[in-house]
C-alpha cells in the first residue's frame, strides 16, 4: 500500500463539453499530460446514453497508450453542470434529460471502473490552483472559463468552494453567458474590441461582488488572451490560465487522486 501511495500512478481525466469530449492521461505529481489528447464530438442530442458511450470511446482509446494506468483504476470526469454527491442538478449546455441523473453511477457502470464526476469549471479551478496561475495565491481566486457558456470556480486559500455558477448572473437583463461566452462572440459576429466591452461589463460586476485577489481566464479562448485581456480595466489582476484548455482534463483527476491516496492511507 505504501508503495502505491508513493508512486502516485497516472490517472485518466475526461472533460465533457458542450461541443467536444476530450481526455488524457495525467501525471498527478506534476499535472502534466503523459499522452496525446483524444477528442470526439459531443453527440447531439447530448443525452446520457450518447455521452456515456462517447466517454467510453475516449477511455478505450487512452487505455491503449503505453502510459495508461491499470485497467481498473479510477477515472476523473468533468461535466458542464452542477454536481452534488454525484448527481446532476443543472444542464445548460447538454440535454435536459441529464437532470437528476446519478452520473457517477452511470459512468461507473459504463466503464466498469470507479468514476468521480466534478463540475467542469471547478475542475479547471482546482488544476490552476494546484499547478497553474493560482498556485500559492492566498485569499479568493476566481477562475472564469469562456467557452460554450461561462463557467466559474471559486478558490479560497487553495481550496475549492464547489458549484459557483457565476456564468448565470443576470447582467443588463440577460443571463451573462448568453452574451459574453466565447460561443456568443462567434454567434454574434463580434470583433475582439466589441467582445471586450461585454467582458468588461461582466468582470467589473463580478469584481464588485467578490473583490478577488486574482482572476484567471480559461477555456479555449484563453489561447487568444492577448486580443482582449489588455483591453480590460480592473482593480484585480487578470491572467490567462497556464494550463489553458487542458485544465479540465488535469483537474478531473485531482479530486479522485486525493480520494485514492486517502483510501490507501486508511488501508495501510
Amino acid at each position: 500500500m505504501d508503495e502505491m501511495l508513493q508512486q502516485n500512478p497516472p490517472l485518466i481525466g475526461i472533460d465533457i463539453g458542450g461541443t467536444g469530449i476530450k481526455g488524457g492521461i495525467v501525471d498527478p505529481k506534476s499535472g502534466i499530460l503523459l499522452s496525446e489528447t483524444i477528442r470526439v464530438p459531443t453527440p447531439q442530442p447530448a443525452t446520457p446514453e450518447a455521452v456515456t458511450a462517447a466517454v467510453a470511446v475516449v477511455v478505450a482509446e487512452l487505455s491503449t497508450s503505453p502510459q495508461a494506468p491499470e485497467a481498473r483504476s479510477p477515472v476523473g470526469v468533468t461535466f458542464p453542470g452542477i454536481i452534488q454527491h454525484g448527481v446532476v442538478h443543472s444542464a445548460a449546455n447538454v440535454d435536459k434529460s441529464w437532470l437528476h441523473t446519478d452520473i457517477d453511477s452511470l459512468l461507473t457502470a459504463q466503464l466498469s471502473r470507479p468514476v468521480k464526476v466534478i463540475n467542469d469549471a471547478d475542475a479547471a479551478g482546482l488544476a490552476e490552483a494546484r499547478y497553474g496561475a493560482g498556485k500559492g495565491v492566498t485569499g479568493s481566486v476566481l477562475v472564469i472559463t469562456l467557452g460554450t457558456g461561462i463557467g466559474s470556480a471559486f478558490i479560497f486559500d487553495g481550496k475549492l468552494v464547489p458549484n459557483a455558477e457565476l456564468g448565470h448572473l443576470e447582467i443588463d437583463g440577460f443571463d451573462a453567458e448568453t452574451q459574453s461566452s466565447a460561443v456568443a462572440r462567434e454567434r454574434n459576429g463580434l470583433s475582439w474590441a466589441e467582445y471586450s466591452v461585454l467582458l468588461q461589463r461582466y468582470f467589473s460586476h463580478v469584481e464588485f461582488l467578490f473583490s478577488p485577489e486574482l482572476f484567471i481566464v480559461g477555456g479555449g479562448i484563453s489561447m487568444r488572451a492577448d486580443e482582449y485581456l489588455p483591453r480590460l480595466k480592473l482593480r484585480t489582476p487578470i491572467v490567462p490560465a497556464v494550463l489553458r484548455n487542458e485544465a479540465g482534463i488535469v483537474g478531473a483527476t485531482i479530486d479522485i487522486g486525493l480520494k485514492l491516496n486517502f483510501a490507501v492511507l486508511r488501508a495501510s
